[in-house]
């Protein structure tokens, strides 16, 4: 295969692994999760015997699709929606990376 050739590979390789980790930075989504970790866990995993949601290792296109959903009203939890609120789509995507990171 000509130079050329593999270039292309590895440039589709790449869009195509940028795509399957979605578009966030886990390191930055993990500086904004302190005030996930009352409820959620620092890790994603919230206390045992409790209501919340594990977010530990879950689709991030899914929990950056939660967290929208909230900011926008159209899922209805006081609490949430206050945390959303100051949340840019950037912000979410980080938080998602992170938690999804996460085992």
């Amino acid at each position: 295969m000509r130079k050329s050739g593999w270039l292309i590979l590895l440039a589709v390789g790449a869009l195509v692994a940028g795509q399957a980790f979605g578009a966030g930075d886990p390191a930055a989504g993990k500086a904004k999760t302190a005030a996930c970790a009352g409820c959620h866990g620092a890790d994603g995993h919230p206390p045992k015997g409790t209501k919340y949601p594990t977010l530990a290792g879950r689709d991030p296109a899914e929990l950056v699709a939660a967290m929208k959903e909230y900011k926008e009203g159209k899922r209805k939890d006081p609490t949430m929606q206050m945390m959303m609120k100051p949340l840019s789509d950037q912000d979410m995507e980080n938080i998602a990376a992170y938690f999804a990171s996460q085992k």
